[in-house]
């Protein structure tokens, strides 16, 4: 019969383990040392700077070897904390919510903390179902992405796409004057003059301050809004159909456009489709832009030229904040805004207006051939 081999501490001594998971009181006999400067170790606690590193290294082999498992239950009811957040968001298909979780996902790991995710599909009694759930599970704090935050949240929230004030809530928002001037002046600058609109779904947050962002960036290129042709999208879906609905209402009020400004890339999406199906090429005859830059708009056919939000850097800005303001305590101070930057990425979506009459005459010759 094979005999095991003999398992020594850190200073020689025989110290075989049990094969059961072990204890930190276990481990720390096993290493020759206090459970106290274990679990500052392997807790990652500032209070370890003053523990040499080979000690260090030593602590974490012992604890890989023996595949120590911390009880996070025991370290949450001593520190009568969860290490846990709340996240809200519409979807969890769409491209923006998959790069804002992206960026909470990248802090959140990096310090320790767990998260539970819920998606709401803009149902209100959703949201406070799932809030109700969600304190029930002892988080510490709520991200909510484009979610409404009321009066009475009890915890402290983050909000990314919010755009009214609540007391408790810091709200993370794109500079959308930016984002307007941006897109419109590399239109206007392309020869662009009739340019049409998609705007976002009346539940969205970002839709009437984008919106009104638009009309000031217009006004100021004395550029026309014309009514006819501004769509908006409706529905719920994040697929790219409700950009292709919207698109064929544009087409359909026979009013000349050379370029289109759509409220995100899914939309836009959808929009180059009808424009392909009714006979138009983009970007020769009519120019896109879309909004958000998710990580497929670069791999479209022609690749998108968009506004970029910095979805990932949005998320984990979201992040810091949140444990910053649970760091600090509810007496502290705390941030209500904090606006990021958005960047035009220029793609072959867009191009110089051939003719202001191309689109106008091909309105016209179907008009005619349909009367």
């Amino acid at each position: 019969m094979r005999r095991k081999k003999e398992k020594t501490d850190g200073q020689g001594r025989n110290a075989r383990l049990p094969s059961r998971s072990v204890s930190l009181k276990e481990l720390a006999a096993h290493v020759g040392l206090s459970p106290t400067s274990l679990s500052l170790v392997l807790n990652d606690s500032p209070q370890a700077s003053s523990i040499p590193q080979v000690t260090k290294a030593r602590i974490f082999a012992a604890a890989q070897e023996y595949n120590y498992q911390p009880n996070f239950l025991a370290r949450s009811l001593r520190a009568q904390r969860s290490y846990t957040l709340g996240v809200l968001v519409p979807e969890l298909s769409d491209g923006y919510s998959a790069m804002v979780l992206s960026g909470v996902e990248d802090h959140l790991l990096q310090e320790g903390y767990f998260y539970l995710v819920a998606s709401h599909r803009h149902d209100a009694d959703l949201i406070e179902e799932y809030r109700r759930l969600l304190f029930e599970r002892r988080v510490e704090g709520l991200i909510a992405v484009d979610t409404p935050c009321e009066e009475g949240w009890s915890l402290p929230v983050v909000a990314i796409s919010r755009h009214d004030e609540r007391d408790g809530v810091t709200n993370v928002a794109l500079d959308h004057d930016r984002a307007a001037t941006l897109a419109l002046e590399h239109l206007f600058e392309l020869g662009h003059r009739q340019i049409a609109f998609i705007k976002g779904q009346g539940f969205s947050s970002d839709t009437e301050v984008r919106w009104q962002a638009i009309r000031k960036a217009a006004l100021r290129l004395n550029l026309l809004v014309r009514p006819s042709l501004v769509a908006q999208m409706e529905g719920n879906s994040p697929s790219p159909e409700l950009g292709y609905v919207a698109a064929r209402k544009l087409l359909a009020a026979r009013e000349p456009f050379t370029a289109l400004f759509s409220f995100n890339d899914v939309s836009a999406v959808g929009a180059i489709r009808a424009f392909n199906e009714a006979g138009y090429r983009v970007p020769e005859e009519i120019s896109v832009v879309g909004f958000d830059d998710i990580y497929s708009s670069a791999y479209q056919n022609p690749p998108l030229t968009t506004v970029r939000q910095p979805l990932r850097r949005m998320g984990t800005l979201a992040a810091e904040t949140l444990l910053q303001r649970l760091a600090a305590g509810t007496a502290e101070a705390y941030p209500k805004l904090l606006t990021v930057v958005p960047d035009l990425i220029v793609r072959q979506s867009t191009s110089p207006v051939k003719t202001e009459v191309n689109l106008f005459t091909k309105v016209i010759s179907e008009t005619a051939m349909s009367s």
